[in-house]
């Protein structure tokens, strides 16, 4: 066998694959997109859509489908930051045996109660996805589990080729397929799959600042351990990628790029108000990376694969808030102001003038130049940047102080 298990996935593993998942998974059809990146011509592949929420249940069911009698006698175990989890819950629930899977402690309740709602047990493990995989083997050793790794096993690099399977098969003259990239088995089975079967089509890979473990590694040459990370897109939040998909990734990906997690806040953002839909950050890495043009794009036929929806909805509202923000949509004001009447509804009557509109007023007292002095803080709902710009410039050139 070639080093770094390459030849164990094959072209005819990915189409068994696919025949396996059918009855199982669902094929997600290819939406276009208008008005998220205009300089090119976007489809989004939903696979937050997919059974389970994401892609994952892709791997994980034709790993667990591929597993001796034996092997399903034992009971499987996984580690997931929440998506693997819900798929091999739902693939071991099909097969009629036992899951048990080790979460990290910070995974969002609604992923934790939703494996759990897919039959599996769970295990939650303080810290990230690393120390939960820590756990999941040393169980595995003690109760004969059979584990079933998240990306870094041919079956499941095979399973999530699918995705690619089902691109080409829909869409005609692609130039580029956008994959988020986590520990790496996602866009491992995309770029493999579509290498074999439409070279020139180019596959990038997206990963966000505060966890570019497979970033780092491609950079470097070699399979570099990140100490943390630090991201709002926990499905791709792997400290270091497999010995597997940093080899597949080395050969056959042509660019990897990095996101901020302002970026992907913005995307998912843009998800909603542009298409409806609801992504998760990792599954919003992608899109941020076409919108924020992190790879040469332009007048090009592009699909941007949108990997999973589970997001909590208090982290969903959070997000919403900080994309807000950075795209100038909702703002904040500290005016400093002598405490006399009238004021406010000065200041009230220039923003409703400009078109902003008030959502919010906090008065505050302070140490103020003068003894009358105090603070206004002013939360309002703008257009953009430059709408903020002009409401902060009228207020100035009324003479009111802006801190």
């Amino acid at each position: 066998m070639e080093k770094g298990g390459k030849k164990m996935l094959t072209l005819d593993k990915v189409f068994e694959a696919q025949t396996v998942l059918k009855g199982i998974i669902r094929e997600t059809n290819a939406v276009r997109s208008y008005g998220i990146a205009p300089d090119c011509e976007l489809y989004l592949k939903p696979e937050n859509l997919q059974i389970t929420g994401s892609f994952k249940v892709r791997g994980s069911a034709y790993k667990i489908a591929m597993l001796s009698e034996e092997e399903k006698a034992r009971g499987v175990i996984a580690c997931s930051a929440g998506n693997h989890a819900q798929g091999v819950a739902l693939a071991a629930a099909k097969n009629g045996i036992r899951s048990l899977i080790c979460l990290p402690d910070s995974a969002p309740i609604s992923k934790v109660e939703a494996t759990k709602g897919f039959g599996a047990e769970v295990c939650l493990v303080e810290g990230c996805y690393d120390d939960a995989y820590a756990k999941a083997l040393e169980l595995k050793e003690q109760e004969g589990y059979t584990f079933v790794h998240p990306f870094d096993d041919e079956n499941v690099i095979a399973g999530q080729g699918t995705i690619a399977l089902e691109i080409l098969n829909e869409l005609d003259n692609i130039d580029a397929i956008v994959v988020p990239v986590g520990g790496g088995g996602l866009i491992s089975g995309i770029a493999y799959t579509v290498k074999q079967i439409r070279p020139a089509v180019k596959v990038y890979g997206v990963q966000v600042s505060g966890a570019p473990s497979m970033y780092n590694s491609v950079q470097h040459g070699a399979v570099e351990c990140l100490p943390s990370v630090s991201t709002i897109a926990d499905g791709i939040a792997v400290k270091q990628p497999g010995e597997n998909t940093y080899a597949l990734v080395s050969e056959y990906v042509d660019e990897l790029a990095l996101v901020t997690d302002d970026e992907v806040a913005s995307a998912i953002l843009a998800l909603i108000e542009k298409q409806k839909m609801i992504a998760e950050g990792a599954g919003a890495a992608a899109v941020a990376a076409v919108m924020f043009r992190k790879f040469d794009l332009a007048g090009k036929r592009v699909v941007a694969v949108v990997s999973g929806g589970n997001i909590d909805v208090t982290s969903l509202s959070r997000v919403i808030d900080r994309g807000l923000r950075n795209s100038g949509r909702s703002t904040s004001l500290l005016i400093e102001l002598i405490d006399k009447p009238g004021q406010l509804k000065e200041i009230s009557r220039i923003i409703a003038d400009c078109g902003g509109n008030v959502t919010g007023v906090h008065y505050e007292k302070g140490h103020t130049e003068s003894v009358n002095g105090c603070f206004l803080r002013i939360e309002m709902e703008t257009r953009d940047y430059e709408h903020v710009h002009q409401i902060t410039q009228t207020l100035q050139n009324e003479g009111f102080k802006l801190l």
